[in-house]
């Protein structure tokens, strides 16, 4: 299992980032969250097997089609074992 936090910049916020996650997430069988962060940007935790955890960073590149993903910072933190995905408000 593998964990992940990350930080999406750019614009991410009212473009479906967090709807679109979840259902990402879903489709590759990673637990976790999304939500908005209040300065416009967007965080998310992944945690699952790593070659899943790792399709979801890559989502995250690049977001919805709507979005602009200027830049994402990640950092692996110990797996929590969460089940599940949730949108976080």
């Amino acid at each position: 299992m593998r964990r992940v936090r990350v930080v999406v910049t750019g614009r991410v916020q009212g473009v479906g980032f967090r709807w679109i996650c979840a259902q990402e997430a879903k489709a590759h069988g990673v637990a976790g969250f999304v939500r908005n962060l209040p300065d416009g940007r967007v965080e998310a935790a992944f945690e699952g097997p790593p070659e899943a955890v790792q399709a979801m960073l890559e989502w995250a590149g690049h977001g919805p089609s709507y979005a602009h993903v200027s830049g994402v910072e990640s950092a692996d933190e110990p797996p929590e074992g969460l089940t599940g995905f949730e949108i976080r408000s």
